[in-house]
């Protein structure tokens, strides 16, 4: 499907600091998303596509045990039966996945009918090549639902979850690398208005020529994590610096951290874990930054993570803000223990989601992007950096992977 995005007039969004991020040039039509701007690491389609198909026999138990859930509460629901409200919450999240199901199995009925016109003898030459026609379209209808119902019924934690911190850190290549840092950024904050979610800047380290050494953004909306989630790792961009006067290219990084947001309640961390300190910002920032203890620097004793945050002239808005990346780290840092175990028993062909894994290199002299996790390169850098739906082609692909590789481990859960 081609898509085209009209051009609009974009607000800036301020950090704490004061500093903002520069207004957004208004996004060019992207033009046809198949075609001759994108590439695919493999060439043959169809050797592309058998290694992407999955076997839904295997997520049937699972998918059964779902449908057989959401009827029992919708006979429930018409008995009057609420549940305080939790019934209809349920049905409601369900819904989606048992409806893709049921039109699952009327397309398969569909699909065998036309397969029977198609095989039959006594139909004329052009019936059966119509058929024929009706019934591989069909069977790509199929393979789709099938997938959508499959991911449907993947265990979601952290699925539903509409608040993450998106952290960005300049890595390898100095100066040229904050520049990266900051591109990326504005990568992500483009990508958060064409879904229309919240994205705010909560700290940000400037570098020496603009870029950011260090910067903290807070994104909200609809299905944000589950868009973001394949972003945490190292970043690599191959360019010509502007710095550069003998025209040399040159390889930097930048790390990127997806973090869902946590609460002090849901992690258990009581405040006698937590030290507080105060003092004198520093740096720029006018005659009020250094003369009052308004930096807050909070550290969880047990662990030792520690976050400081200078941005604001109000101690009681640093602390929070400090608090609340302190958590979201900590949340992480225990789903990578936890995932630790498991890691050793199998790799994860689509990666750890660890931000010290290299995921993607940006190619700007070949105008080229690519994942590494599933071998995708899109020629389309401009689209891709400007946030626009090339983005998230790698995000389908690295979906379908995770979908694959649930199926090649599952034992069809608890009864």
């Amino acid at each position: 499907m081609v898509m085209t995005m009209l051009s609009r007039r974009v607000a800036p969004v301020w950090s704490a600091s004061l500093r903002y991020l520069p207004p957004l040039a208004p996004l060019s039509p992207l033009g046809p998303k198949l075609g001759s701007s994108r590439s695919l690491a493999t060439s043959d389609h169809h050797e592309h596509h058998q290694a992407t198909s999955l076997d839904f026999e295997k997520a049937r138990k699972r998918v059964e045990r779902l449908v057989s859930r959401y009827r029992r509460l919708v006979e429930r629901a018409n008995e009057g039966d609420n549940g305080d409200g939790t019934v209809h919450e349920e049905i409601g999240r369900l819904h989606p996945v048992v409806s893709r199901y049921e039109r699952l199995e009327a397309l398969r009925v569909e699909r065998g009918s036309a397969s029977g016109i198609a095989a039959d003898p006594d139909e004329d030459d052009e019936m059966r090549a119509l058929a024929r026609e009706e019934s591989e379209s069909l069977g790509r209808e199929i393979d789709e639902l099938e997938f959508e119902v499959v991911r449907g019924v993947l265990p979601q934690e952290d699925e539903g979850t509409k608040e993450i911190l998106l952290e960005v850190r300049a890595g390898t290549g100095g100066e040229e690398a904050a520049l990266f840092a900051s591109d990326l950024l504005q990568m992500y904050q483009r990508m958060s208005q064409r879904r229309g979610w919240r994205f705010q800047v909560l700290s940000a380290e400037e570098s020496e020529h603009g870029g950011f050494r260090e910067a903290v953004a807070e994104v909200s909306g609809p299905d944000c994590y589950n868009r973001m989630r394949y972003e945490s790792g190292i970043h690599r961009v191959q360019r010509v610096p502007k710095t550069e006067t003998g025209g040399r290219v040159h390889t930097s990084a930048s790390s990127v951290a997806v973090m869902p947001q946590a609460t002090q309640v849901e992690l258990n961390v009581p405040e006698s874990d937590l030290r507080v300190e105060t003092y004198r910002s520093g740096g720029a920032g006018g005659q009020h930054v250094n003369t009052t203890d308004s930096a807050v620097r909070v550290t969880h004793v047990p662990t030792g993570i520690s976050v400081a945050i200078q941005d604001d002239r109000s101690q009681h808005k640093n602390r929070a803000k400090a608090l609340k990346i302190l958590l979201a780290r900590l949340r992480e840092e225990e789903t990578r223990r936890r995932d630790a175990a498991l890691a050793e028993k199998r790799r994860s062909q689509i990666g750890s989601g660890d931000r010290s894994e290299r995921i993607r290199t940006y190619n700007f002299q070949q105008g080229r992007v690519t994942d590494h996790r599933c071998g995708l390169t899109l020629h389309s850098l401009d689209q891709v950096l400007a946030g626009g739906e090339e983005l998230e082609e790698f995000y389908e692909r690295l979906d379908r992977m995770r979908v694959l590789e649930f199926l090649e481990n599952d034992d069809g859960g608890e009864e």
